[in-house]
């Protein structure tokens, strides 16, 4: 028995002033109308990032009692690691229609913190935290400084990765950059440094938002309203904390997530039509695409040149604009399953990818610490 998605939706996005519950429940009710379902439908629900007990909150909030429930906490990762758990969970029988929803208000609340202080045991409070780096962002920093060191790459190779990422936002009028008008490189490389290398420019926005995420039984979706996209496979890894223990910075374990994957799916990234890449930063989406063996070690900063990943290119990557041109509202792992929903069923006006039929979303989470990759297709790529 496999899964498939028959619903996606998000919800406002933005500077919304809504609490991140309501962006939850618009999300819920907007996936659930999108599938033909209603709440009473719903017996499986899985959220994170909201509160001490997101899947107890959100259920008690959208007045349902679902059978089946997770909140994984594993940052970006963790709704890519949903689908996973889902699909298990229908295939066991413990529910029949489970629902993957998320909300932030961060940019309304002028906050961006997901969790509360750290354990002053752990490696990162002891022997990380004096130095005070700013977090994430001096952490992916250092990733990106021994990247472009390792592989002997200008920050150029870094501005590409946001040029893309805009180029694609201009053909999503629900982008939060939409308006904003293209980005070059040299505009990149001159924006204030926020931890060097990295640029204002090479890192994720922060914004309001929501969505989610229906699933069913394979069986069951041929008799909803929305063409299904079916699961084909998926595959975690989970590895270091912050970046005092790793021995290299660069060997984050999303490989093993991607290999896992393509194993399941019986696919490979050259059958993928779409490609979806947490880009929390810009060294996120060259380290991604490596780790997805879309090119080799050390070969993203090259792959990425000349339009590769622009509107027009050879590799369709991050097709809404991403979190450096959508919307960032704190974990954007559910954007990228939704976003990959839309393409392969053919609704993303001027961005759509012709013929779309195979799509990958990689989730990150953490410092590079957590990876989970999905495989989706339409129903004649099986």
């Amino acid at each position: 028995m496999t899964a498939a998605i028959v619903g996606a939706a998000t919800s406002d996005l933005g500077v919304t002033g809504r609490p991140a519950l309501a962006l939850l429940a618009q999300g819920v009710t907007r996936a659930l109308a999108d599938a033909g379902l209603a709440l009473a439908d719903v017996d499986g629900l899985a959220t994170a990032g909201i509160g001490r007990f997101p899947a107890t909150q959100a259920a008690d909030y959208l007045g349902i009692r679902p059978a089946w429930t997770d909140s994984t906490s594993a940052g970006g990762s963790a709704f890519e690691m949903f689908v996973a758990r889902a699909a298990q969970a229908l295939a066991a029988g413990q529910c029949r229609t489970v629902v993957i929803a998320y909300g932030s208000d961060q940019r309304s609340a002028r906050r961006r913190s997901l969790t509360g202080p750290a354990d002053p045991a752990v490696p990162e409070a002891q022997f990380e935290a004096p130095a005070g780096p700013l977090y994430p962002a001096s952490h992916y920093a250092m990733a990106a400084r021994r990247y472009l060191h390792r592989h002997g790459y200008g920050r150029e190779a870094l501005a590409e990765v946001a040029v893309a990422a805009r180029a694609w936002a201009l053909l999503n009028p629900d982008a939060y950059r939409f308006a904003a008008g293209p980005l070059t490189v040299a505009q990149v490389l001159s924006a204030p440094v926020l931890s060097s290398p990295l640029t204002t420019a090479d890192c994720c926005l922060v914004t309001d938002g929501g969505g989610a995420l229906v699933l069913t039984t394979a069986e069951r979706a041929r008799d909803l309203r929305r063409p299904a996209v079916h699961v084909l496979g998926y595959g975690e890894a989970t590895g270091h904390t912050g970046t005092a223990g790793p021995d290299d910075l660069l060997d984050s374990g999303a490989r093993g997530a991607a290999d896992r994957a393509w194993a399941r799916a019986g696919l490979g990234p050259a059958d993928m039509d779409v490609v979806q890449i947490y880009d929390s930063f810009t060294i996120t989406t060259l380290l991604s695409l490596e780790a997805l063996g879309l090119c080799g070690e050390g070969e993203a900063g090259a792959f990425v040149a000349g339009g590769r990943i622009r509107p027009g290119g050879a590799l369709p990557l991050n097709t809404s604009g991403g979190g450096l041109s959508y919307g960032h509202p704190g974990m954007f792992g559910l954007f990228l399953l939704i976003e990959a929903v839309r393409q392969l069923r053919g609704e993303c006006g001027a961005r759509q990818v012709p013929g779309a039929r195979t799509a990958v979303a990689h989730g990150t989470g953490g410092i590079l610490s957590s990876h989970a990759t999905v495989v989706l297709a339409r129903e004649e790529a099986r």
